[in-house]
């Protein structure tokens, strides 16, 4: 007789590709219900998809990017071969703001505004880096 095969377990990669789904879905204003019937699963379903206890097939996968409106890659962008996510881009999709804010600005069918939108908030970060590098020349010269 054969042994029956062990079910495969989620991996790290698995639970971080189910927060993004999540942090995705709130951003949007969906709720686990409204996720699973777009996707033909109940919210108890989409409950394990996004804490990494089930893995999520690729057609599944696929259906959920089209309905969150971004690429599928947007799931696997800076994972390693380990399934552990590292610093990067990829990153900033777990901060819901950072979140709406993209969607938002990719919801501006006009290019002259989005170009503007990107220059204000490039303007805004360059006058928080410049306070910062001031603020640390200050404590530098006090020690």
């Amino acid at each position: 007789m054969s042994s029956s095969p062990k079910p495969k377990s989620a991996t790290d990669a698995d639970r971080t590709i189910g927060g993004r789904i999540a942090a995705l879905r709130v951003a949007q204003g969906l709720s686990q219900t409204n996720l699973g019937q777009a996707i033909g699963v109940s919210f108890q379903q989409v409950q394990k998809y996004e804490k990494g206890r089930n893995r999520i097939g690729a057609g599944r996968l696929q259906a959920i990017a089209d309905l969150l409106k971004v690429p599928v890659d947007t799931f696997f962008a800076d994972l390693q071969e380990s399934g552990r996510d590292k610093a990067g881009p990829a990153a900033l999709f777990d901060d819901p703001k950072v979140l709406e804010l993209v969607l938002a600005f990719t919801s501006i069918p006009d290019e002259t505004t989005r170009s503007g939108i990107l220059s204000i908030v490039k303007a805004a970060a360059a006058l928080q880096e410049s306070r910062a590098s001031a603020q640390r020349a200050e404590a530098a010269a006090r020690e």
